[in-house]
């Protein structure tokens, strides 16, 4: 895995998004899955990108708009969109 990419002036804002992805982590490679922080664009867009069985799985809208978005925006209520980059 490599850094995500981050604007210096967010760190605090990828610490954050981090830490809610953290939270989802174990449930998603509980079905051989998993997530990372990609990237957070200076308009405060969130690149994540999927792993394992996430990669093509039916449900992964499902997983994102009603548990990756909710996790992050509970964190971080100044982001504007999350993106998968490798739906």
């Amino acid at each position: 895995m490599t850094d995500p990419i981050v604007p210096e002036k967010l760190t605090d804002l990828a610490t954050r998004v981090q830490g809610a992805l953290a939270q989802l982590r174990p449930y998603l490679e509980a079905d051989a899955g998993d997530i990372t922080l990609h990237e957070i664009t200076d308009d405060f867009i969130v690149k994540i990108e999927l792993h394992g069985s996430c990669v093509g799985c039916a449900l992964i809208d499902m997983t994102i708009k009603g548990g990756v978005e909710s996790a992050i925006r509970s964190v971080a209520p100044e982001v504007k969109s999350i993106e998968a980059i490798n739906r």
